[in-house]
């Protein structure tokens, strides 16, 4: 499985990895909502499940994919400070849809 991030989303997910509730926790995408060909994605700190692929990326952070779902693969995760904060999450590889 692939995953990308972005520089500032790298920068954000280092700041969660470092907090005290993090402690042996990884970041996990998981997918929130699907229709038809794209599905919508969040992220959260947990711990490895025997469902899960550590994923290696180049910004030197390991996240949690669940190999049981087929729109992980290949998901991007960004974070833009404008229009406003926050991170945005999708897969080029399935389709794009914005709301």
């Amino acid at each position: 499985m692939k995953c990308k991030i972005n520089r500032n989303a790298a920068k954000q997910l280092k700041k969660m990895l470092s907090s005290e509730e993090a402690e042996g926790k990884m970041i996990r995408v998981f997918v929130t909502g699907q229709h038809g060909d794209h599905a919508h994605y969040d992220l959260r700190l947990d711990i490895p499940t025997e469902h899960d692929e550590i994923v290696k990326t180049d910004k030197d952070i390991d996240v949690l994919l669940d190999k049981r779902e087929d729109f992980l693969d290949g998901v991007w995760i960004q974070y833009f400070y404008v229009p406003q904060e926050g991170f945005v999450i999708n897969n080029p590889s399935k389709g794009n849809h914005h709301h």
